[in-house]
């Protein structure tokens, strides 16, 4: 059997012992073709060091944010393509044959088609704007599972340290060198945000805060923004995960 390409998968997770053994498990089949998940956690207060460290092939710790942990594993990473893949998403079966395609094409990047696990219709809707709106702008979500070629995400210089948005900054350069390598086998991205925060809720404040961003806001502020919405309509107080 041909050996996947090489691909390294960087997973930042915070609070994720919900969530990390599924996503883990699930890279199995690709880390015996040969890619390496590398899981860098933000200083988790729960299990999820516990729980992912035998199932990885590296663990390591940062500083909060996923735009610095994701910097702290790319630099760690030996793959040419590189996999920015959330603690709360499954790659489907086929990401390694995908993948290939991808190393044969002239993209510089790429993301997938995604899916939430949640069976309301409304998050059927929710998956379908996603993919959509990034097949139109050429934009991608952390959600989608961000690809790209190492020399060009070190060309680029990685993830900006912003506390939000650092995966829409990132498209918005990575467009200037290509069109995504769109991949229509969906990824699975756990629903529990938007069960927990309501669903439309969720939708309407991250319409929000992209349509704040595209004009200019501070995404320091976007992110207190985030918070205290987060905050006021959920139940629990404690974090879980990132934003």
């Amino acid at each position: 059997m041909p050996r996947s390409p090489t691909v390294s998968i960087i997973i930042p997770v915070l609070n994720e012992s919900v969530a990390i053994v599924p996503t883990l498990q699930r890279l199995a089949a690709l880390r015996e073709q040969g890619a390496e998940v590398i899981v860098v956690d933000g200083e988790s207060t729960d299990d999820t060091r516990t729980l992912a460290e035998p199932l990885c092939d590296r663990l390591m710790v940062s500083e909060r944010g996923r735009g610095a942990q994701m910097n702290r594993g790319a630099a760690e990473a030996t793959g040419e393509v590189l996999l920015f893949l959330h603690g709360d998403t499954v790659l489907p079966p086929e990401a390694g044959r995908a993948l290939q395609a991808f190393l044969a094409s002239d993209r510089a990047w790429g993301r997938f088609d995604v899916r939430l696990s949640g069976k309301r219709p409304v998050f059927r809707v929710v998956a379908f704007m996603m993919n959509l709106r990034s097949r139109l702008t050429g934009i991608a979500t952390g959600d989608q599972g961000i690809f790209v070629r190492r020399r060009v995400f070190e060309a680029q210089g990685g993830y900006r340290l912003i506390p939000l948005m650092e995966d829409i900054e990132l498209c918005g350069r990575l467009r200037e060198v290509s069109r995504p390598f769109c991949i229509s086998k969906p990824v699975m991205t756990d629903s529990r945000r938007w069960e927990q925060h309501g669903a439309w809720r969720t939708i309407w404040l991250m319409w929000r805060l992209r349509w704040r961003y595209w004009r200019g806001a501070d995404p320091a502020e976007l992110a207190l923004a985030y918070r205290a919405d987060v905050r006021r309509n959920t139940p629990s107080s404690s974090e879980v995960g990132q934003p």
